[in-house]
């Protein structure tokens, strides 16, 4: 049995931009899970399409009713193919990811579209699609779920990582994480409420005298 699911989003960049930022994106804030990207392949086709195969190294925490069932080093990391189909005539970039380490645990495989929004000729429009699949006999439905509810989260990620690159490229100022945010509101609040606290005790003293 396997796992699907697809969704649809869009990003306020050109293709070309997000073409460019495609090839950029590690790292940035909402990617720590990457550790390694490295070419293996590449070409130019006869019609001027790029063809681009890639090794990467992710983080990949088991759940920890999992780990029990899987080696140390295997509950910790995981190398991902990444295929890639660009065809600048057109303006679309197909990409095809999938899992070489952990697959009988649990195997994900997902298929990107990118091309211009039909609306919005600035805009790109990204479809995806993701099959979830896991051969441990007796616990592959409750690894489908734990990996479908993380794909999930990573292509919120993903999303936020694409926006953050796209600014960056563009000379904005990349809009804080959350936790950043958070982080900031934390010191503020602190330095006013040590503020007021220095003015109440400065007030007191000047009482003492009067």
């Amino acid at each position: 049995m396997v796992k699907y699911f697809s969704c649809s989003g869009f990003l306020k960049s050109s293709w070309d931009q997000v073409f460019l930022a495609f090839w950029q994106r590690y790292p940035n804030p909402y990617s720590n899970h990457v550790l390694t990207e490295d070419i293996i392949f590449r070409e130019v086709t006869p019609d001027n399409r790029l063809i681009s195969r890639r090794l990467l190294t992710k983080t990949s925490r088991a759940p920890r009713w999992a780990e029990k069932f899987l080696p140390a080093h295997m509950a910790q990391k995981a190398f991902i193919i990444e295929d890639s189909i660009v065809d600048p005539q057109d303006k679309t970039m197909t990409t095809l990811t999938w899992n070489i380490t952990h697959a009988r645990v649990m195997s994900i495989e997902e298929r990107c579209v990118y091309s211009v929004n039909s609306e919005n000729n600035n805009w790109t429009e990204i479809k995806r699609e993701a099959w979830i699949s896991s051969k441990l006999y007796g616990l592959s439905r409750a690894i489908q779920e734990f990996g479908l509810a993380r794909f999930k989260s990573n292509v919120t990620k993903t999303m936020k990582g694409f926006e953050f690159v796209l600014a960056t490229m563009q000379g904005e100022t990349p809009t804080r994480t959350l936790a950043e945010t958070a982080t900031v509101r934390a010191r503020e609040t602190a330095l006013a409420a040590k503020e007021k606290a220095k003015d109440l005790a400065t007030q007191a003293q000047k009482k003492q005298y009067v």
